[in-house]
């Protein structure tokens, strides 16, 4: 075992996270990605596999310029029958000149006799001259023990072979994957804590995917047994289950342990950004509930626990949120009391005395709405417009005199079946009147968009406001179709900035209008922006 206390973390984002179903990133987004991990302080960014594809090859071709990180090659060593001078596959990988190399080999016997159709002797040798191939051209070499700990429990001594097969062909890293993620943290330990016995711990590394959901534990059980790199994604992106989460070990290694990483306390700051950077490029809603960089990770909904919270932290929380990039939320909902309401509203910056009457009055007013179907801990804006319009009032940015919603399904010129949805809205905006038409895919894009007609004369700071969510929920289903349905609608703008608002309604189409004049509202608001003339 190893004394050293430094981890190395090695990010697969770039491919492991492109076999997440649904995931195709382009040669743009990869960049984007490798910059921002760069940014972050990892120590490997691996881009791909080149030759597997043309955005790799696009995308090796042209390798982004990284100022701290090793960008990494990864392939498959030399195949039964072939030496490593006449293997195309490891060809485009050695050709990549990349300052590093990981190819993947196999360690279960089980598979190098069915997978590889080859004797347990020749895969010895490929892993083995692989390797060496790899640092004869200059680059940092390492291996991938595919299957590792299946392998190792079905046969350890073979499993151990091809590790020594390349450590003695002068691999830097040996890193032993959990690829079907079914091994559990005891096990982890028990196994690279053995392995560790015989070869360097500082030559080891963890490959964990998610599969029972212990990617980060195992991959934290392989540390404290001696490994010294590990393997992830961010978001914990991946096939299947996904892979170790990298956010969630960089801040548990940084925050939680006494190993070292490359990561400054400043870069671990910007751990929300890059989480929800991916996010964005997947055009993917993030995880609310994610450990660390969550919008509820550290959020707090009930009265005593909020009591406590603002009397000092550490009795909820566990780091302090700002040290990965996050906030504190206090939860506005039909549970809280007089705290939440207080500590909310210092949060969004209204100055309010404890004993002021109308605070009881609001505290009411939330606990009548939400019994009546409001949900204000999902929907932050429209808690904040509530308070605002009942302490301080509210600029008059527009109101809706009356609108009319058609939908339209019928055959078009060309014999297709199509639904044509229009909405036809009017509205005052300061003295001005508007008649407006629009068309849009569905009920509410439509009226979305005859609002917009009129108000992006007088408000065009609107222009840039898009809805990224729009969630329904039947509140008495026991009603049929006349249930009182309840909209959350998601927005944001191109600040970054995201932002919930609710509304309720027997009427869908006017539940998810309230819930769209208070986005927009809230959109003004928080620019400043004046009510017009």
């Amino acid at each position: 075992m190893t004394s050293s206390k430094r981890i190395y973390l090695f990010d697969t984002t770039l491919r492991d996270g492109a076999q997440t179903q649904g995931v195709d990133f382009s040669v743009a987004d990869k960049r984007h990605i490798a910059g921002e991990l760069d940014a972050l302080g990892v120590d490997y960014v691996e881009g791909g596999w080149p030759g597997a594809n043309p955005t790799d090859d696009a995308f090796f071709a042209e390798p982004p310029a990284l100022k701290r990180a090793t960008f990494t090659a990864f392939g498959m060593t030399r195949r039964p029958g072939r030496s490593t001078s006449n293997d195309p596959g490891l060809a485009a990988v050695l050709g990549a000149k990349t300052k590093a190399v990981c190819m993947v080999g196999k360690a279960w016997d089980f598979h190098v006799k069915v997978a590889l159709g080859a004797s347990l002797k020749e895969n010895l040798a490929m892993i083995g001259e692989s390797v060496a191939a790899a640092g004869k051209r200059g680059a940092e070499p390492m291996y991938d023990a595919e299957h590792f700990f299946d392998g190792y429990k079905a046969n350890p001594a073979y499993a151990l072979d091809c590790l020594r097969a390349a450590y003695e062909g002068g691999a830097r890293w040996l890193v032993l994957c959990d690829t079907n993620g079914g091994t559990l943290p005891a096990e982890v330990f028990r196994i690279v804590s053995e392995v560790a016995k015989v070869l360097p711990g500082d030559r080891l590394g963890i490959h964990a995917h998610n599969d029972t959901e212990n990617a980060v534990a195992n991959s934290l059980a392989a540390v404290d047994a001696g490994a010294r790199q590990i393997q992830g994604t961010i978001n914990g992106l991946g096939e299947r289950c996904g892979n170790a989460n990298m956010i969630s070990l960089i801040a548990s290694l940084k925050l939680k342990t006494g190993y070292e990483t490359g990561i400054s306390d400043k870069q671990l700051a910007r751990l929300k950004h890059v989480s929800r950077m991916l996010d964005e490029m997947l055009n993917k809603s993030p995880n609310r509930h994610q450990p660390y960089v969550g919008d509820s990770a550290f959020a707090h909904k009930g009265g005593l626990h909020v009591s406590a919270v603002t009397k000092d932290p550490r009795t909820y929380e566990h780091i302090e949120p700002a040290k990965v990039g996050n906030r504190r939320v206090i939860v506005v909902s039909d549970q809280a009391g007089r705290s939440n309401i207080l500590e909310r509203l210092k949060e969004i910056g209204i100055e309010v005395a404890p004993d002021n009457p109308k605070i009881g009055r609001l505290v009411e007013d939330v606990k009548a709405r939400e019994h009546d179907g409001y949900a204000y801990d999902g929907a932050e804006a429209s808690f904040e417009l509530l308070a605002r319009q009942m302490l301080q009032g509210i600029p008059d940015y527009f109101a809706m005199e009356s609108f009319r919603v058609d939908v339209e399904r019928r055959f078009n010129a060309k014999g297709a079946l199509v639904t044509i949805s229009q909405a036809v809205a009017k509205m005052r905006v300061g003295n001005g009147h508007y008649h407006e038409v629009g068309e849009g895919n569905g009920p509410v894009d439509a009226l979305a968009h005859a609002m917009n007609k009129a108000l992006l004369r007088p408000y065009p700071n609107l222009e840039d406001m898009r809805l990224t969510d729009y969630k329904v929920r039947i509140l008495t289903p026991q009603a049929g179709t006349a249930a009182v349905t309840r909209v959350m609608i998601e927005s944001s703008d191109a600040s970054g900035q995201r932002w919930s608002t609710v509304g309720i309604s027997p009427n869908i189409i006017d539940a998810s209008y309230e819930a769209l004049k208070d986005a927009i509202y809230y959109k003004l608001l928080r620019a400043k922006t004046r009510a017009a003339a």
